[in-house]
């Protein structure tokens, strides 16, 4: 959520981050509910000094003898009793009123984020690795695994519906190897530290995450008012939700391996072979909370901390700074690694990592205390470390081989009962 106050000193440079976007003004419209929020808040304030004072002016009165100044008085204040009665509600709906718009506002774009419409005018930074090439027409994942009898969409279908996947055998056992693997390397090599979350959280935890109420369509809810998580990101930059922190203990770096779950509202139609778009999928997450400062060394970090997973396995892929018309709600600067896949013959985003800057730290009124003991909203991030799904579409499609069979990659072999590859 971005700063009421910066929005009164800044109103044309709203207006002009949220033309990036591709989006119409708001300042005026957030600007005019603020004002009649701050006018009726003074005018409960002045009443209720009016009414604190009071009692000194009906005693005065009384002393001197003055009955009709002392019964004009008491009158003025049952009025006042009257307003105040009903000020509360009215100073809440004004708030919530406030809250409301601006909790419908993304975040404002960094200086350096390429100004664009969609994904079209993204940028892309850095390539690692080659494309491999093959003596024969390389298949796309969901032909491979079905043909290796591991990788079952009837099945699915029949137990949940479209967009679910069974996996068995040895494709089930390499699923669980990436997870360990890339848990293993962010936290021995990368320094995050493991946690283990909650996959059903309350309205204010999504809230607190930026998802409430922009992306609810998206979000599967459950009969008891709790929330299914998206993203391990929702319970884990929450982690900190209404705390104060020292400086000291900034930079956290936070991982874990979760499902995830979405109903791709805004998603009909696309991807709908194989395992590309999934209502259920797995990923390990990347979560740091820091402060200004540190944030935008920490996004460059967390990225490479990412493609070192790609690296490692081996996978060709690109990274990509997003147009402002691209990037989510919440962030200021993202970056997008795209995995090479064969079998389409084209980049497929694999991980997003993005800075937030104080964005969702206003919205869990999460703070850190300087030296001198100032207060601030802590700074987020996250990233993708990385899809497990989408990782294992990557291997498929890259380690295949004439004869149907996928060679696994040299570091998963361990986790793999040294299996060197897989076959029928």
């Amino acid at each position: 959520m971005l700063d009421i106050k910066w929005i009164r000193d800044h109103p044309e440079e709203l207006d002009k981050a949220l033309a990036k976007r591709g989006l119409e003004p708001q300042a005026k419209n957030l600007l005019k509910f603020d004002l009649e929020r701050r006018l009726y808040v003074s005018k409960v304030q002045q009443a209720q000094e009016l009414r604190n004072s009071a009692s000194e002016k009906i005693r005065q009165a009384l002393t001197v003898g003055d009955q009709e100044t002392a019964n004009r008085v008491k009158a003025e204040v049952e009025e006042i009793k009257v307003f105040l009665s009903s000020a509360v509600l009215e100073e809440k709906r004004l708030t919530d009123r406030l809250e409301e718009a601006l909790s419908a506002i993304p975040n404002i774009p960094l200086d350096d984020v390429p100004e664009g419409r969609d994904e079209s005018d993204n940028i892309v930074v850095r390539y690692f690795g080659t494309p491999p090439t093959f003596d024969f027409l390389p298949k796309e994942h969901f032909d491979l695994g079905q043909n290796l009898k591991q990788m079952d969409f009837e099945r699915a279908s029949r137990l949940s519906g479209s967009r679910f996947t069974v996996l068995s055998g040895s494709l089930a056992r390499l699923e669980r190897a990436l997870g360990q693997f890339m848990l293993d390397m962010h936290v021995d090599e990368h320094g995050y530290q493991e946690i283990s979350v909650p996959l059903l959280v309350r309205n204010e935890i999504i809230y607190g995450a930026a998802q409430l109420p922009k992306f609810s369509e998206d979000l599967f809810q459950t009969i008891d008012g709790r929330w299914l998580i998206s993203t391990a990101e929702v319970p884990l930059v929450n982690l900190v939700n209404s705390e104060i922190l020292d400086i000291t203990e900034l930079p956290l770096r936070f991982t874990s391996l979760t499902p995830c779950f979405r109903s791709e509202a805004g998603a009909a139609g696309r991807d709908t072979r194989g395992m590309l778009r999934q209502h259920q999928f797995r990923k390990v997450e990347l979560v740091s909370i820091t402060t200004e400062e540190q944030s935008l060394d920490e996004l460059e970090r967390m990225t490479e901390c990412a493609e070192n997973v790609l690296k490692r396995l081996g996978l060709p892929f690109r990274t990509v700074v997003l147009s402002t018309g691209d990037m989510g709600f919440a962030a200021r600067k993202t970056y997008d690694i795209e995995v090479w896949l064969p079998g389409q013959e084209c980049y497929r985003e694999i991980s997003s990592c993005s800075v937030c800057g104080d964005f969702q730290g206003r919205r869990m009124n999460a703070r850190y205390r300087l030296e001198n003991k100032k207060l601030h909203f802590v700074h987020s991030l996250n990233g993708s470390g990385t899809a497990i799904g989408r990782c294992l579409i990557a291997i498929l499609e890259n380690y295949q081989q004439a004869d149907g069979s996928i060679i696994i990659p040299d570091v998963l072999q361990p986790y793999m009962r040294g299996m060197s590859y897989i076959t029928t």
